[in-house]
């Protein structure tokens, strides 16, 4: 695969893309995972998932559309369900979580009812499913790249009041900060981050690289930094190494990418049980 990605552009893209989104889904998903909201990322692929679905539609329905990028209208869809999450966790601030499967369940719903009136799934609708090394074009390397700048611009300005909004929100809102505008700036960049991620991982599989690196690192990390650059860290060699296995075994990356983060998920929890077992013994 090395030699290929000096020669073949789509394996440029795959390797660049990878890049990218093994820093943004473990670094979001640090935040996710802290402010108890991991099934989020669930919702927004199946939204993200109609959102694809609806494109290949009006694709199919129309041909003026043909040639139509659906990872746009991907976006527009996870970002409206974004928002209507933030909405209805304003409805019911007693049972906030309820939003996430509501907008789960409704994803999933004009999922099924676009890929039905697309006449059933297609190459197309697979490669987006469950990610694939020569579906990712020049044109998503560039949108990818635009989001990943966006992101880590906005993460290194508002690190502070992510932090505290993570750990104490009602703190964080007694401190001054604007906590309502944070909260929509924050579920808008995880939603476009998952509709970016979709076309290596794959929509089923995305909500996997955002929490799978961070239950990893929470159980060997010292901090909240360590944290971050551990998730980081298991993130790139997920992602890499899977696009790797994939391209050598001709397999599905995303499946490959998420074994990978169990695998070290698995090694995380292992080496936790021997250095504490090794503690207690030293006591």
């Amino acid at each position: 695969m090395l030699e290929g990605i000096f020669h073949y552009e789509f394996l440029q893209n795959a390797f660049l893309t990878g890049i990218m989104i093994g820093i943004l889904a473990p670094l979001l998903g640090v935040f996710i995972v802290v402010r108890r909201l991991s099934l989020i990322a669930d919702a927004l692929s199946h939204v993200t998932l109609a959102g694809i679905a609806a494109s290949l539609l009006i694709e199919r329905k129309f041909s003026m559309m043909a040639g139509l990028n659906p990872i746009y209208l991907g976006m527009v869809f996870s970002v409206g369900g974004s928002l209507f999450i933030e909405k209805l966790r304003g409805v019911y601030k007693h049972y906030q979580e309820l939003a996430i499967p509501i907008i789960l369940s409704s994803g999933i719903g004009l999922g099924v009812i676009f890929i039905s009136l697309a006449n059933g799934f297609n190459t197309d609708l697979f490669s987006y499913l469950f990610g694939s090394v020569s579906a990712v074009s020049r044109t998503d390397l560039w949108v990818i790249l635009i989001i990943s700048i966006i992101v880590m611009l906005i993460i290194f300005l508002l690190y502070k009041e992510l932090f505290l909004l993570s750990f104490d929100e009602e703190h964080a809102k007694a401190s001054g900060i604007a906590a309502k505008s944070i909260h929509f700036i924050f579920i808008v960049m995880v939603a476009l981050v998952i509709a970016a991620s979709m076309r290596i991982v794959g929509i089923l599989l995305v909500s996997s690289l955002m929490t799978l690196p961070v239950a990893a690192s929470i159980r060997i990390a010292k901090g909240f930094k360590q944290t971050i650059l551990l998730s980081v860290i298991f993130g790139e060699i997920s992602v890499l190494g899977g696009l790797f296995t994939a391209y050598y075994l001709d397999l599905a990356p995303g499946g490959t990418i998420v074994m990978i983060a169990v695998l070290i998920l698995v090694l995380a929890i292992f080496y936790r049980k021997v250095t504490s077992a090794i503690g207690a013994g030293a006591e």
